[in-house]
């Protein structure tokens, strides 16, 4: 055999050396053949280089081939590897025992040359098999995670410029979503272990909320220039359209969904925090006048979030608040335009959304360029 197709090598274990010698005879011109004269030197040998197959007696001194055996098949690293007992116990009982243990094979002795020749070439070719079949199984399970993860970024990027193809249209910045992604998920984290939300708030549905949180103001590419980019106060009629963007929202995300065969969970979310989050938990928002847990909770997050932000940044009507006038505006709208137990939650990592807050940041040349784009 050359050297790109390397010899196999056996590990035959006997207590006597003369058994040891016959299994060479017979197949050392073939396979590399390594041998131990005991239980715990063969043991050794194993964890040091595993070999392609084991030839193993059961009658020797200080631990049987049934205990070499179950050790063997008892370590993940090695429990893949072919053993064929070799041994004078040739009762059926004892066969029955040493396949029960997980060996492939069992060969009495006297030594036919022709028939262990056979069984260990069977073997290790079936061993070579499983290998291979191992190896595609790895290749395929590698295949699909970063096929997985091309998915992920896709669907992230997806969700991103949607999201910020409403953003272009509001006189807000491309930051917003950014941030209120964070807040979103800074919120969620800290509620995971809240007995109202420990359910809801699993490591996948994190994930989710966060990845669908760029969508919640996707509506507002129905609402007209001249409502969405005016500088001053809306009148009654004109806020009144505003108040329709959460339907274009879950309109536009519903077709989305209707379109796929199984809807992912940050479409869902997604239609749910577009539809849902201006509603107030005493009734009082809109598009619906939810009230209480009526409001998903996937709405009651982006709420707090999308308030907190609007109040903490500078917006082409106003300059920012304040991190503690901020801070004390959500407080003031605990039960009443928020979930209680998250203003609560909200109030303890309030420091957290202000760290967030500044790192996105929004800068001077992207709030003076909302000003001009208003003004123009």
């Amino acid at each position: 055999m050359n050297q790109q197709h390397p010899r196999a090598t056996i590990l035959a274990v006997d207590d006597t050396p003369a058994n040891i010698d016959v299994v060479k005879a017979v197949l050392a011109a073939d396979y590399l053949i390594q041998a131990a004269v005991n239980g715990p030197m063969a043991l050794k040998i194993i964890d040091r280089q595993s070999p392609d197959l084991i030839l193993l007696d059961i009658m020797m001194p200080e631990m049987d081939g049934y205990e070499v055996c179950r050790r063997i098949k008892a370590d993940p690293r090695f429990d893949d590897i072919p053993v064929i007992f070799l041994t004078a116990l040739a009762a059926e009982e004892d066969e029955t025992r040493g396949l029960a243990l997980g060996a492939v094979d069992y060969i009495t002795k006297p030594i036919s040359p022709a028939i262990l020749r056979e069984r260990v070439k069977t073997h290790l070719t079936l061993k070579a098999a499983r290998d291979v079949l191992q190896r595609q199984k790895e290749i395929l399970e590698e295949k699909v995670v970063e096929r997985t993860r091309q998915m992920e970024e896709l669907q992230d990027v997806a969700m991103v410029a949607m999201g910020s193809l409403a953003e272009t249209r509001d006189p807000e910045t491309g930051n917003h979503i950014r941030r209120t992604q964070h807040y979103v998920r800074l919120l969620a984290l800290r509620l995971k272990e809240h007995p109202r939300f420990g359910a809801f708030l699993t490591p996948e549905n994190i994930t989710m909320l966060f990845k669908s949180a760029p969508l919640h103001d996707i509506g507002k590419v129905g609402i007209p220039d001249s409502i969405l980019l005016k500088p001053g106060k809306l009148t009654a009629e004109e806020f009144a359209r505003m108040k329709e963007h959460p339907r274009f929202g879950r309109d536009a995300i519903a077709a989305a969904i209707h379109s796929i065969t199984t809807a992912s969970n940050f479409l869902v979310f997604a239609q749910e925090i577009a539809y849902g989050h201006h509603e107030k938990w005493d009734g009082s928002g809109y598009p619906e006048g939810l009230h209480g847990d009526d409001i998903p909770v996937a709405a009651r997050l982006m709420a707090i979030a999308d308030v907190y932000d609007a109040l903490i940044s500078r917006r082409v009507y106003k300059p920012p608040f304040s991190q503690e006038k901020t801070v004390a505006i959500i407080r003031e709208g605990r039960g009443t335009h928020f979930d209680p137990d998250m203003v609560d939650a909200f109030l303890a990592i309030a420091d957290e959304f202000h760290l967030i807050a500044r790192q996105y940041a929004d800068s001077e040349e992207e709030v003076q360029g909302k000003v001009d784009r208003v003004q123009s």
